[in-house]
């Protein structure tokens, strides 16, 4: 099986389907893996790096999506994209299939399966493809500590010679997986928190 990794192609995206690790791990199994140029350097991984790990590196997109059995990506591809991939191929990402009608069209005409990362039930079986869980939970962690750098005040209470900064208040909307980790990381950095979800406690 050849398992191919296309470039993300929207603007400040820096994340990849695919790190040289698990490339590592999907090589000793069999699989032959081929990454577009420059997929993991917003990440933090070179292209030597994937090399090392066993993958082979190509700088034509269209030569990745057309020689692919299995398709990696975060985002949904255009349906361009789409006409590239080879008839029989699996492509995996975040599709949004109940907004994209179109999209969904296009795989079906070209022989393409998709599985759409944000449709896999989130149970105990399917745990460690529930990509949408890990995701908001990094989310929920950023959003504070980017929401904290616009505060005009520190969050924890901080006693000085100089008199008593008294801690922030901090207030959740919603907690889900994100709300769950924002109240504990502003928790952590000190701060007063007080939540409230649609869900009863």
């Amino acid at each position: 099986m050849l398992i191919g990794v296309a470039r993300e192609q929207l603007d400040g995206e820096n994340r990849t389907a695919l790190i040289p690790a698990n490339v590592q791990k999907l090589v000793r199994a069999g699989a032959e893996v081929l990454i577009e140029a420059g997929s993991g350097l917003g990440a933090g991984y070179a292209d030597a790096e994937y090399e090392a790990a066993g993958a082979r590196i190509s700088a034509d997109r269209r030569d990745v999506l057309s020689r692919a059995d299995l398709v990696l990506r975060l985002h949904k591809p255009s349906i361009d994209e789409v006409a590239m991939l080879k008839r029989g191929a699996i492509h995996v990402s975040y599709l949004d299939p109940f907004n994209e009608a179109a999209l969904i069209d296009a795989f079906a005409t070209a022989g393409v399966s998709s599985i759409s990362m944000e449709m896999i039930p989130r149970t105990t079986r399917s745990q460690k493809m529930d990509a949408l869980s890990s995701q908001a939970n990094l989310a929920g962690y950023v959003m504070v500590l980017m929401a904290t750098t616009r505060l005009p005040r520190i969050l924890p209470m901080m006693m000085t010679p100089a008199g008593t900064l008294k801690p922030a208040h901090v207030f959740v909307i919603g907690a889900g997986v994100a709300g769950l980790q924002a109240i504990a990381t502003a928790r952590r950095l000190g701060a007063v928190v007080t939540a409230t979800d649609v869900r009863a406690a």
